[in-house]
């Protein structure tokens, strides 16, 4: 049923392996045993786009990773990415962010990089394989550790509407501008934690739903459009964890099985209280294949 997600799946993953290398739609078309006219119609049906502008958008955003982390002449990456000059690269990236290359590395403005397309989840690795049990039999045991995350600034979009993740990107935020911003943003994280974070925050006995960044307390860089930034007090926090597992196989019984035990512990067993003083706010860690997946609540000694 699913067969052209996970087609059109390898083609984004073969893009994103050779960020350098201009894709041949004839090659694509002949690994995976369909006509070029099939394949780049299919691969426009699934993801919005063309192959083509995958590509450029894909590529472009890369340039710009290699502008904000690396020291290389803006001609030796222009030339790295298979373009004809630095002139037709700085075309190219006036014409996706607005700016020039040189002035982006030098003021690391928060731009909205293109994300990696995701066409075949987990959702339909299950329904192609129609056996969840499976799946449910690797889950390993879900730990439960104490962690302190120091005062730091989050910076992001809470959603009083929302309840999670699915939900809050069904309410109207466009999940490729505000992750491109963010991952432009990544170099400014907070030491120990990992990237772009979810999570819940708590208002007027309200439960509502978070995305953003968390940056050292002392972050002055800027903030994206139409985000906020808020200081989150010191806390210990009770971490509900589940190693790394394999993404597309066992994704949603983990967060199934991490979830329940996290909204269902009683933290005095252990000494604490929940604590939601000093805007603290639950955090949703999802990093399947090279962290795991956990939920992090904060606490205070009981």
């Amino acid at each position: 049923m699913y067969e052209w997600n996970e087609m059109v799946q390898r083609m984004i993953d073969w893009v994103d392996e050779h960020p350098e290398v201009s894709p041949s739609l004839l090659e694509m078309a002949e690994q995976l045993g369909y006509s070029p006219y099939y394949c780049t119609k299919r691969f426009h049906t699934l993801t919005g786009m063309t192959l083509r502008d995958y590509v450029r958008i894909r590529r472009i955003s890369r340039v710009a990773l290699e502008l904000r982390d690396t020291n290389e002449r803006i001609l030796d990456i222009a030339v790295k990415y298979g373009f004809s000059s630095q002139e037709a690269l700085t075309r190219a990236f006036v014409k996706a962010f607005g700016i020039t290359p040189n002035a982006y590395r030098k003021s690391k403005r928060p731009i909205p990089l293109a994300i990696r397309q995701e066409v075949y989840s987990p959702y339909h690795y299950a329904k192609k394989e129609q056996d969840r049990m499976s799946a449910i039999s690797s889950i390993q045991h879900v730990e439960i550790k104490v962690e302190v995350i120091p005062e730091h600034q989050f910076i992001g979009i809470w959603d009083p509407q929302a309840s999670g993740y699915h939900s809050f990107w069904k309410n109207g935020h466009n999940c490729d501008d505000i992750c491109g911003s963010l991952e432009s943003m990544s170099v400014r994280t907070l030491t120990g934690q990992l990237g772009q974070l979810g999570g819940w925050y708590y208002e007027n006995g309200h439960k509502g739903y978070l995305y953003g960044i968390a940056v050292p307390a002392e972050d002055t860089g800027m903030i994206p459009e139409g985000m906020e930034q808020r200081s989150i007090s010191r806390s210990e926090y009770l971490v509900f964890y589940h190693p790394a597992y394999d993404y597309m196989k066992d994704n949603w019984p983990v967060m199934q099985a991490v979830e329940a035990l996290a909204w269902n512990f009683n933290p005095e067993s252990l000494g604490y209280v929940w604590d939601y003083d000093g805007n603290k706010q639950d955090y949703q860690r999802h990093f399947p294949e090279g962290y795991g997946y956990a939920v992090a609540r904060p606490v205070k000694r009981a």
